[in-house]
């Protein structure tokens, strides 16, 4: 249930009770669990009410929910039958014995024994732990003492024993409100309305008159109500509010309450008249001729949304908000990323099209993937990366005889046609293509160069100005609006028309659809600058806003769903772009920084929930969403028109713009440059191919995600994607990482295009760096880089961290992570250190697990307690939860949400957790053993976990269902341990994933949950303690338990470096044969660095020498170009270039 739901139960358990419907009252509490009653349930406890009693407790926890749970009602059922017993009713105890005690016996048998043996005396009271118990009026009363303790402590009542502080009869008070706002809407409003129900909107009689939204049918606000909401009022007539300010508004059911008393809608005059209404459907943002209503800004409401306490902000790239909510106008982003940093501004690509583009879009998955249309009809597929123009489509018509008469009138007038809008599936198994005249192509996308005709739809008379996706009731459908007025919405798998749209008085320049919690909407905008929202029920228009500018405009969410902002221009060329206060219909945030006049019409784009970007004035112009002046203004050096078509990949990591003379300019941060350079570092892949292989590659090995049919695209995770025939757009390992059909003995013929494996015995043959000591830490048990690069943190099994800083200094001018500067082991001026909870536990027995939140401000963290949350800053503990047991084994962070933990426990659960709520969302049952592992990708929108049971499970992060299971497979006559860990980590492409466990390396295809490449040492060989990717997920570097780390190419598994122990351990340390690396960490920039985190409480850190820049020696050129590996296994660690282990 929402937040919004939630508040409302609130609001009718207050109604409830002021009208005196007591059972009532008690039984929302129980069946909505969101409010524990103690009154009540200390007032059934002393009444002895104890079927009651349970019954309320069940609304709240289960008996085997946790030890408090246990406990509490282990001692109501204890007193229950203490009391039968005291009363001499002995069949009673039995009955309670066997019927409600009996559970507990398999956790305490002795106990339950002993209970038993309570009937065989005269007088329980003989037993000398019950020689005390009194009356049963005081035992119940001790009793109570300890029930509420329990209570209290027990995590599934926290935030449920408070009820929210109200000021008296708010839901009357919301219902005037919207009264008041119904009757300001009415065209001809009396002075004394005669308001007698609630069932429908208030009209003042006119018949005709335009019917006023109201939040029951306003999609934007909430869901729509069950019918059966209030009775009819009868004589009683309208609710009477209650004076004084409104507490913290309902944040998109009604963001902005007023903040002084409404005046009832009958009695004496309201004063609502005065000036006409523009559209019957638009939100004012303060009632006309009421100045004593004084309304909120639009800023308050974004901070309502945005500052909760024991929170972690919203967006993930900006810091925990563990504290109280700030003041408003206080809120702060001073430790959020650097802006110029995280946009693209960069040109790292120039391609050239061969006509002018309209519209460009990135493939959802595969992120370097860009779709393009052009003005003379012709249809573009990118593969950005290596610069190969995968697919040309020139326009044509499919079926012209299908084709209406109009449309065919118009082609042979004047046949010149152009593309106005192209846009991916959500899966990127379709795409769809608006044209200038009537119709819309929508392609399937099979991968590399393979498009295929779809649907041809003849959807408007003159042009179709836009096209988009949408999944209303899980089935997929296209939208499209045009120069007829219309919104049109159609199967996107047979091409069925679906909904019509009517309302608008002038062409449909765009659509936007959406969806608030289960509302399906899709708001549209038309030259004459109106905006409307529809729901899928051909009912007509939910709302009527006046977009700025009344021309051109296009509409936009943020990437989480929560802002919505507007860009267009007028006829005069007067460009806006503004933010919008959907519950208001009213423009909440406008950005200045535009042209005076705007050369053509404005395009715009979104991106990380943070920026905005804008073409305008020869540049792209990018904004804060949370600040109105400009940002930054880029050229791209030079070249572009004066309003520039832009489009960003998903991650925002790059950004396309058209350019003059029919380019295209690819602009990119420093993640995107990363992407785009594993295309250009091909040599290290290199293997003989024939010469047919040999050409563009990218043609028939880019992955994409395929559907056999548009309509099954929300069915699951194997129709998001398919079959997956490499990691391609991101790896630039020749794209051809993984066969469908993995041949896993299959070993290249011409082993001298192979990379040579490299033996490091010395330290002289590469740089490590021993950092500086603590002398309290004993073990490294975990070991992560800060995203920025410029530290290493680590967790000691001791349950201390450690922390070393890098500073930018002359010797190492960028402050990153280097093996040639030695770190500070940093330590805050009050001295204190991050310790973890230990519980009663050793913490040297416990396992460690912590995670690290995306700007690196905050660190959470166990090891074998509760669970701690620091500051990175200050060192402190921000809060501990979750005490065990269950113990947490692993921690991750949801990749789109700070605020979502995936917590894997040593029970075998992994608990969904809300840290601005402090509530479980969900419990996931898959794993028979503890959680060792944890992964989400937010492609894919699933997380992958493994256990101490070698089993792996991947479940769907939208509703936490699981979707596969499998189990590890081991290398022929191996055996594993009782408590091995099996560790996962997302290739770079979201796709596949990495897999460790001591007996194996392993690369799978996640939708199908399919090993697809695997490495087994040799059986002499030590076990492998840990690994992971580089960040380019190009390399895979390994620790083992003897000390040697081998360095593998990722995309066949075929080992090139392997760095003996002497390399790094002196003489005395080797000599020791208990220090080994436990963990091995990647440096987030900078993919020839690495960490290890060794046995006795050091940690090094490596690179390759200077003079060489990588791990090994690359294969011989051929012809000066280097060729291609054949995607093919090793030989399971055999073969001599595999370097035997």
């Amino acid at each position: 249930m929402s937040s919004l739901s939630r508040e409302l139960v609130f609001l009718i358990l207050q109604f409830l009770d002021e009208e005196k419907f007591k059972e009532t009252v008690h039984k929302l509490e129980q069946e909505s669990g969101f409010f524990f009653n103690m009154k009540y349930f200390e007032d059934e406890v002393q009444n002895g009410n104890w079927d009651d009693v349970e019954k309320y407790l069940s609304g709240f926890t289960k008996v085997d929910d946790n030890r408090y749970s246990m406990k509490i009602f282990f001692e109501i059922r204890k007193q229950k039958y203490l009391e039968a017993l005291d009363k001499h009713d002995r069949s009673k105890g039995v009955e309670i014995l066997v019927k409600d005690l009996k559970v507990f016996a398999s956790f305490n048998e002795d106990l339950f024994k002993e209970i038993t043996q309570l009937l065989t005396l005269e007088n329980f009271r003989e037993n000398e732990q019950l020689s005390k118990y009194g009356d049963t009026k005081s035992a119940r009363a001790i009793m109570l003492v300890e029930l509420k303790k329990l209570i209290e402590a027990n995590p599934l009542f926290r935030d449920k024993l408070q009820f929210p502080n109200l000021k008296n009869s708010r839901l009357r008070t919301l219902i005037n409100q919207s009264l008041n706002w119904q009757h300001q809407l009415c065209k001809s409003p009396r002075p004394n309305p005669d308001i007698k129900t609630l069932f429908v909107d208030h009209s003042c009689g006119q018949p005709n008159g335009a019917r006023a939204p109201s939040p029951a049918n306003n999609p934007l606000l909430g869901p729509l109500p069950k019918a059966g909401g209030f009775s009819p009022l009868g004589a009683h007539g309208p609710f009477q509010p209650t004076p004084g300010p409104v507490p913290t508004p309902l944040a998109g059911w009604m963001s902005n309450p007023p903040q002084v008393a409404h005046p009832s809608v009958s009695g004496s005059a309201i004063g609502l008249g005065g000036p006409s209404i523009p559209a019957a459907l638009k939100h004012p943002r303060t009632p006309p001729m009421n100045p004593s209503l004084d309304f909120p800004t639009g800023d308050s409401d974004h901070m309502g949304k945005r500052s909760r306490p024991m929170g972690i902000n919203e967006e993930v790239n900006l810091p925990i908000n563990v504290m109280p909510a700030p003041l408003p106008g206080h809120i702060s982003h001073t430790q959020a990323f650097s802006a110029p940093d995280d946009l693209p501004k960069t040109v790292a690509r120039t391609l050239n099209q061969g006509s002018s583009p309209m519209s460009m879009d990135f493939h959802p998955i595969q992120q370097t993937l860009l779709l393009v249309g052009t003005n003379v009809g012709d249809i573009g597929l990118w593969e950005v990366g290596s610069r190969d123009k995968l697919v040309l489509r020139n326009f044509k018509v499919w079926d012209l005889s299908a084709c209406s008469m109009p449309m065919q009138a118009a082609l042979v007038k004047d046949p010149c046609v152009s593309v106005n809008r192209v846009i991916w599936s959500p899966d990127g198994s379709l795409f769809g293509v608006a044209y200038s005249r009537h119709i819309v192509q929508i392609y399937s996308y099979h991968g590399g160069n393979d498009v295929r005709q779809h649907l041809e739809i003849d959807a408007h008379v003159g042009g179709v100005n836009d096209i988009a996706f949408s999944n209303p009731n899980k089935q997929l459908c296209v939208i499209t609006c045009g120069d007829d007025k219309t919104i049109k919405v159609w199967d996107a798998a047979t091409g069925a028309k679906q909904y019509t749209f009517e309302g608008h008085d002038a062409p449909v320049y765009s659509v936007c659809p959406h969806y608030k919690e289960n509302i399906q909407f899709v708001f549209s905008t038309a030259l004459d600058g109106k905006i409307k929202a529809w729901l899928y029920d051909n009912m007509g228009s939910r709302v009527d806003y006046e977009a700025p500018g009344r021309w051109c405009t296009t509409m936009a969410y943020s990437a989480d769903g929560t802002r919505l902002f507007s860009c267009g221009t007028s006829k005069d060329g007067e460009s806006h772009i503004v933010e919008w206060n959907e519950s208001e219909g009213a423009v909440k945030r406008t950005y200045l920084g535009f042209r005076k006049r705007s050369l053509g019409v404005v395009q715009f784009d979104t991106t990380k929930n943070r920026f905005l970007a804008v073409g305008d004035d020869f540049a792209i112009k990018y904004w804060d969403m949370d600040n109105t002046q400009l940002l930054m203004s880029v050229d791209a050096d030079g070249g572009l028109p004066a309003s520039p078509r832009i489009r960003f990949n998903k991650d925002g990591a790059l950004l396309a713009v058209s350019s003059n003379e029919n380019g295209i300019k690819i602009l990119a941060n420093s993640d995107g440059l990363r992407l785009l350079r594993t295309f250009e570092n091909l040599s290290y892949d290199a293997a003989s191919r024939t010469p047919e292989a040999s050409k563009p590659a990218i043609n028939n090995t880019i992955s994409a995600a395929v559907a056999t049919s548009a309509a099954a695209t929300s069915a699951g995770l194997t129709e998001r994607v398919a079959s997956v025939g490499s990691i391609s757009g991101v790896n630039g390992d020749s794209k051809n990482l993984l066969d469908v059909k993995p041949r896993i003995t299959e070993e290249s013929n011409d082993k001298s295009k192979i990379w040579k494996l490299t033996e490091l015995s010395e330290s002289s043959q590469c740089r490590s760096l021993k950092l500086p000591e603590n002398m309290r830490v004993t073990k490294i048990s975990r070991l992560i880089y800060t995203n920025s690069g410029s530290a290493l943190l680590a967790l000691a099994s001791n349950a201390i961290h450690l922390l070393w800083k890098w500073q930018r200094n002359e010797h190492n001018s960028s402050g990153k992570a280097t093996a040639s500067v030695s770190p500070q082991l940093w330590q805050p001026s009050s001295g204190i250190l991050m310790t973890n909870d230990v519980a009663d536990m050793n913490p040297e027995e416990s396992v460690s697990c912590f995670a690290l939140s995306k700007n690196d401000s905050y660190v959470m963290s166990a090891s074998g307690g509760k669970i701690s949350l620091f500051n990175m800053m200050t060192f402190k503990t921000m809060t501990t939860f979750m005490a065990p047991p269950p113990a947490a084994t692993f921690l991750a962070f949801h990749p789109q949400d700070n605020n979502i933990i995936a917590i894997g426990m040593d029970d075998s659960t992994i608990q969904i957790y809300n840290v601005r709520v402090d509530e479980v969302k969900s419990k996931l049952k898959g794993h028979s053993k503890r959680i060792t592992g944890l992964a989400f990708s937010h492609v894919l929108k699933v997380l992958v976990s493994t256990g101490a049971d070698s089993q792996i499970c991947v479940w769907s992060s939208d509703g936490w269902e699981k979707q596969k299971a499998k189990y590890l497979t081991l290398p022929p006559g191996r055996t594993t341990g009782a408590q091995s860990d099996t560790r996962v980590q997302f290739h770079h492409d979201q796709i596949h994933f990495l897999l460790v466990h001591e007996t194996q390396l392993a690369i799978y295809e996640t939708s199908k949950l399919e090993c697809v490449k695997q490495w087994f040492p040799s059986e002499s060989s030590a076990p492998i303690s840990h690994a992971t990717f580089s960040c380019d997920s190009q390399l895979i570097y390994a620790c083992f338990l003897d000390a040697t780390v081998c360095i593998f190419t990722a995309s066949h598994l075929r080992l090139r470096c392997r760095i003996n122990p002497s390399v790094y351990l002196s003489p005395s340390v080797l000599s020791n044969l208990k220090v080994h690396p436990l963990v091995i960490a990647a440096h987030p920039q900078e993919p020839n660095q690495f960490a290890l985190g060794l046995s006795d409480g050091v940690v090094h850190v490596f690179e390759p020498l200077e003079s060489e820049g990588k791990w090994g020696v690359p294969p011989p050129a051929e012809n000066g170009s280097t060729s291609n590996v054949a995607a093919t296994s090793p030989a399971r660690g055999s073969g001599s270039e595999q370097g035997q282990r």
